[in-house]
């Protein structure tokens, strides 16, 4: 530590205060309102995340109006085992309220930057003081005085803000690169949804040929013809060309389009069931091949290797999908490598190989595989012969590969950014303790991450 660092008393720079349970009677809604209610399971990566808010009514935002978060606060958690989970207030959740299971600490004093304070008590001095502070055998808990109580190392001013401007470099590279990611698996899902579920260029067609629309069928292809006529929407006839203009019914899946088949997963796919090997074989240490026991590594699109086994059982290959097959069920990935599937997972893959249809049939199939998490005693779970009994659609094989010539070309895209992603939060993880402890020089770190 450098000689003009001082070590400070959270209590000494700001205040902790708790966050708020909901009143009795009281309880948060799906459809949005002004007032979104912040939880831990909406916090990853340090950031609150819009995907699945819940949110107040007016009603109930009114009693627990003082218990708000503010622009620049950092939060923490502070039961059970999100204990050491650390989250920085960006200005859009400004005036929010906070989940009872967080604390935060707001009015930062002058000389101090929120943003550095949040690096600090993510990094290993700052997570050994928390965890060490934790109370309770059982659940756990991390008291308001014991948050307190943690001690931070404090450069001058003008370190801090240069450190936290380098490491939140490094994380804002990081987002920008996630919400690419977002916005590519968004396309081509809602390709895959207009080809393959709505069958939006048939109706096309039909509406083109003046071919009668089935009844089920007419109010979406009113939805289009709006959607032509006003111009929101355009006919590729290139592709539009590769489809039919009728559709069939069938007893199974209804109207689909005409030619096209009702087939099963067993028939399209091939698949894999996990089966786990010898607990003895599981290891941290990189020994053997990672395993993945279940969902519970799974990431926005790869899992993050961090078991291994010396003695696979069942193997799924790169590029193969990764279903769950236990609660939750039908959670999906993509494997990165080859690797070893426990009972909890599934590895599937189109029997055309193609990757990305493979994907973005599995993510489709979420609603039916619903149906399965809500069985069992008290985990939900598919077997083998109900997976595979799945009911699937049977399009074409050019079309299936028109689709991977699309879809393909933006996975290439996420997974170059999931790479990058790596790479960066790598650099951000190995300069954080450093610069922490005043080990690296700041004009150093700057040279680092120059050209990132």
């Amino acid at each position: 530590m450098a000689s003009d660092w001082e070590v400070v008393k959270i209590e000494d720079i700001g205040d902790v205060r708790s966050g708020k349970r909901l009143p009795k009677g009281h309880s948060l809604i799906c459809d949005e309102t002004p007032f979104p209610y912040i939880r831990l399971v909406d916090v990853s990566d340090g950031r609150i995340r819009r995907n699945n808010l819940q949110y107040l009514t007016e009603a109930t935002k009114q009693k627990i109006q003082k218990y708000v978060v503010n622009t620049s606060d950092v939060c923490l958690a502070i039961v059970g085992h999100t204990i050491g989970m650390v989250f920085y207030v960006d200005s859009e959740w400004d005036n929010n309220n906070l989940t009872e299971n967080a604390a935060r600490i707001t009015n930062i004093r002058e000389g101090v930057v929120s943003r550095y304070l949040y690096y600090f008590l993510i990094s290993p001095k700052g997570q050994t003081q928390i965890l060490s502070r934790k109370v309770g055998s059982a659940q756990g808990k991390l008291p308001l005085y014991n948050i307190k109580s943690l001690e931070v190392l404090l450069p001058p001013l003008t370190e801090q803000k240069t450190i936290a401007h380098i490491l939140g470099s490094l994380d804002d590279k990081i987002e920008l690169n996630r919400q690419m990611n977002e916005t590519l698996e968004a396309i081509a899902q809602a390709l895959f949804k207009s080809w393959f579920v709505d069958f939006v260029p048939v109706i096309d067609n039909a509406l083109l040929a003046g071919n009668a629309i089935p009844e089920p069928l007419k109010e979406r292809a009113e939805r289009r013809q709006a959607q032509l006529d006003s111009g929101e929407a355009n006919i590729n006839s290139e592709i539009n060309d590769l489809f039919p203009s009728e559709f069939e019914f069938t007893e199974e899946l209804g109207w689909i389009p005409k030619e096209w088949e009702v087939s099963n997963i067993n028939s399209e796919f091939e698949v894999t069931m996990g089966q786990s090997p010898p607990g003895s074989s599981y290891n941290e240490e990189q020994e053997g091949i990672a395993f993945f026991q279940g969902s519970t590594d799974f990431g926005f699109r790869y899992p993050t290797n961090r078991i291994y086994t010396t003695e696979p059982k069942r193997l799924a290959d790169k590029d193969d999908t990764l279903v769950s097959v236990r609660a939750p069920v039908g959670t999906v990935n993509m494997a990165t490598q080859k690797c070893c599937i426990g009972r909890g997972l599934s590895a599937v893959r189109h029997k055309s190989g193609n990757r990305s249809y493979t994907y973005y049939s599995m993510i489709q199939l979420h609603q039916r595989f619903q149906v399965f998490e809500s069985q069992g005693t008290v985990f939900g779970s598919i077997n083998q012969k109900d997976f595979k009994a799945l009911l699937q659609i049977k399009a074409p094989d050019n079309l299936i590969n028109k689709f991977e010539e699309y879809a393909g070309s933006l996975d290439n895209k996420i997974e170059t950014n999931s790479l990058q992603i790596i790479t960066l939060a790598k650099l951000r993880d190995t300069l954080l303790p450093k610069l922490m402890s005043g080990e690296l020089r700041i004009a150093d770190a700057e040279r680092l991450v120059a050209d990132i």
